[in-house]
């Protein structure tokens, strides 16, 4: 970027809109001041079952501090402390956590639980469930884990007319709590379809922080030739609002920090819109927004938007 003629890029006049809610919900909040007093509390190391929150900023912030992050539970000596990532753990990894004695907290954040808690319940009555999700995240793999047999993987509409319950009289629709509200309605639709009795949950299972967000992109849409994403490529939810304003015609890009941003996108544009997925912490807006000035906005403009009132109280033995 150097030596580049600053202005020459952008519309003299152009201006950067911020979306509004954006950045961290009140589940990742929450999932990162556990690590945050459990470090405080006993000391380094802390460990913690996958990334706390999908968010390289966030996660190395916190190897800093002293969390050592792993995926099996294998690599944590005995006696440690873990925590379960906000994304939720199958019941399996559950038991054989308990069952070496480590000292656990629980990082779900609630609205993952929320969902866990209506599988078990409506498995004890006799159903079977059919989960909307993308195969491999660990949340989907948290949620489908809490039973043995019995939960069946959608991903897409096509995979609606494959799957094969072993009955329907009792069947019940549950959905990873991060995905693209419209995809998941269309999906959803195409399960009642070929289901017409099926069971769904009293409060959709997408959560409040994603649909705010996503709804956020689909205003900002319509105000702007650019939208950037802060986000990062294993965050589920900071894709989908990539993905909601190109399904709307704007260019959108996702970008892990500022370093990211290639001026091109830039190219006589006027209005840049600016987001952040629900893992992605504010510092790094603001640095994108130091170098989308650099590029040559003059102003930046914060939308209207709701203003998100959530908190989830801490697990005990960490509360202040």
């Amino acid at each position: 970027m150097g030596a580049m003629n600053v202005g020459t890029f952008m519309d003299a006049n152009a201006q950067i809109l911020l979306a509004e809610p954006r950045g961290f919900c009140a589940g990742v909040d929450r999932a990162i001041e556990i690590v945050e007093r459990a470090l405080a509390k006993f000391g380094r190391p802390i460990y913690v079952r996958h990334e706390i929150v999908h968010n390289t900023y966030v996660v190395n912030d916190l190897k800093a501090k002293g969390a050592i992050f792993i995926e099996e539970l294998d690599d944590v000596p005995p006696g440690a402390t873990l925590v379960f990532s906000a994304h939720g753990v199958s019941r399996a990894v559950q038991r054989e956590a308990e069952r070496r004695g480590f000292q656990i907290f629980d990082a779900t954040c609630p609205l993952v639980t929320k969902v866990h808690v209506e599988v078990a319940k409506l498995h004890k009555e006799g159903y079977e469930f059919i989960m909307i999700g993308h195969k491999g995240h660990p949340e989907v793999e948290g949620t489908m884990g809490q039973l043995d047999s019995g939960i069946h993987l959608v991903e897409d509409e096509a995979d609606v007319a494959r799957v094969q319950p072993a009955q329907s009289e009792k069947l019940a629709v549950v959905t990873q709590t991060t995905l693209s509200v419209d995809d998941a309605a269309g999906i959803l639709a195409a399960v009642k379809a070929r289901f017409p009795q099926v069971r769904e949950p009293k409060q959709q299972d997408i959560c409040y922080a994603t649909q705010n967000r996503q709804d956020a992109v689909k205003v900002l849409s319509g105000q702007v030739d650019v939208l950037v994403v802060v986000g990062s490529p294993t965050s589920s939810n900071s894709n989908r609002l990539r993905e909601v304003a190109h399904k709307r015609g704007v260019a959108a890009y996702m970008v892990d920090n500022a370093d990211e941003l290639q001026a091109a996108w830039f190219e006589g544009k006027s209005r840049v819109g600016l987001t952040a997925g629900a893992s992605a912490p504010e510092i790094l807006v603001q640095q994108v927004i130091e170098r989308i000035k650099a590029l040559g906005a003059v102003s930046v403009r914060k939308m209207e938007g709701v203003e998100e009132t959530v908190k989830f109280p801490l697990p005990k033995g960490l509360k202040a």
